[in-house]
């Protein structure tokens, strides 16, 4: 592609909204499909442990293998996007979505089950590393704008699966129901097919467009410079913000994630129904997105924003209480009250930008950050439903959470004192 007398590129890009239309469906479309694999099978988890005959401990296997997904390719998609280039990754995810999503309708037993879905979560592990610096390089000049549309969109992603997920599968199976979200996947592949074949062979304006914003963001060594990680001046594990800010974000994934795997089946053995628990888990979703919209804006006008993270743990508390001792007294209370806890999740995002001086110190703290956060949560579900088994209750698992949000509040403690990572490390 001819990347001669190149154009400046951010004018160049405020005029073209049509020309990157392409590549904005794919962020768009790849968003939604960042979540699917674990919301379309959360509701279904407890019917097919009857149809596989797996018990509580495997269903937890299934619960921690989302949070175990994410920090392994959170640690390796950026040396394959280094290698294949950022839009080349996105696809890559996008397929092995697709793969896993697909072979999970046909499995004949456990093992084919959780083989295939880690294979869809390693693909939408992938993803959420690369669709923040596609933003980035496509949409340097409405990053914001698309940030909030994807991350929106993400959200969506995670709430229908759990409404339709029960449906289906009484509509017509849960093959199907497992199944149709790989129909999603290959939708978000389409667009980066063409992409990568406007920049390397299209004559148009809009493959022009689209090779230059390319060419001008990558060198030949590097086709994801994005993703590289500064030199910095300090070690981030001696801070006590970058462990503050990773118990925050650890303990807020275990808890999530945890009642994302056994929310439903609390409420079947309560007495509801299992299209009661794949409701409930999708207003537990949306209540994510309501603080995903709100949270971020509001925590940059707080110096300490610590009350919030008091704030989230009694909702959480108050939650807990009323899903152990009552739960179908008052579900929709319980499942919004749980559902304002996981405020701390994008408090935690946000301050790792309003801790850090330099874009170095921003990149190195995420990375701690997300690192050691999802892989201190990957035993949370196991552990909440191996105390199930064990106690034939739910006071245990509920207690192990509550000493969860003991930590969680330690770490909030940490994150949100006004200070900054470099002056720490």
């Amino acid at each position: 592609m001819d990347a001669s007398a190149p154009i400046p590129l951010r004018p160049q890009l405020r005029s073209l909204w049509r020309d990157r239309a392409l590549v904005l469906a794919g962020i768009v479309l790849s968003a939604f499909n960042l979540r699917t694999a674990v919301t379309s099978l959360t509701p279904l988890l407890d019917s097919l442990g009857a149809t596989f005959g797996f018990g509580s401990t495997m269903t937890g296997v299934f619960g921690m293998v989302p949070t175990a997904a994410f920090a392994v390719f959170g640690v390796a998609t950026p040396g394959i996007a280094h290698r294949l280039g950022l839009e080349r990754t996105a696809l890559l995810a996008m397929v092995l979505a697709t793969v896993g999503l697909l072979a999970r309708s046909f499995a004949g037993d456990t093992t084919t089950l959780l083989v295939a879905s880690a294979v869809a979560l390693s693909g939408m592990g992938m993803g959420n590393v690369v669709l923040p610096p596609l933003v980035k390089r496509y949409f340097a000049d409405r990053v914001g704008t698309v940030s909030t549309l994807y991350i929106t969109v993400l959200q969506l992603g995670t709430i229908l699966p759990a409404l339709l997920a029960v449906p289906l599968a009484q509509a017509a199976g849960w093959q199907v129901s497992l199944g149709a979200w790989s129909l999603v996947a290959a939708a978000a592949a389409l667009p980066w097919i063409a992409v990568l074949w406007m920049e390397r062979h299209g004559h148009s304006r809009q493959a022009h467009a689209l090779a230059r914003a390319h060419d001008h963001a990558v060198t030949a060594a590097d086709e994801a410079p994005e993703l590289a990680v500064p030199a910095r001046a300090g070690k981030v594990w001696r801070s006590p913000v970058a462990w503050g800010l990773a118990l925050m974000f650890g303990m807020t994934s275990l808890t999530t994630y945890s009642m994302f795997t056994w929310l439903p089946k609390l409420l079947v053995e309560a007495g509801g129904s299992p299209a009661l628990g794949g409701s409930m888990v999708a207003l537990f979703s949306t209540l994510g997105l309501v603080s995903a919209l709100f949270l971020p804006a509001l925590a940059v006008r707080i110096a300490n924003p610590f009350p919030i993270v008091v704030a989230c743990a009694v909702a959480y508390i108050a939650a807990f209480a009323g899903l152990l001792l009552a739960p179908m007294t008052a579900p929709l209370l319980w499942v919004a009250l749980l559902g304002l806890g996981p405020s701390t999740f994008p408090l935690s995002l946000t301050l790792i930008n309003l801790r850090t001086r330099t874009a170095g110190g921003s990149a190195a703290l995420s990375g701690f950050v997300q690192g050691l956060g999802y892989s201190l949560s990957c035993l949370g579900p196991l552990l909440f439903g191996w105390l199930h088994d064990l106690s034939h209750g739910w006071l245990w698992p509920f207690a192990f959470l509550v000493v969860c949000l003991g930590v969680l509040l330690v770490g909030g403690y940490l994150a949100s004192q006004p200070r900054m990572l470099e002056d720490t490390w």
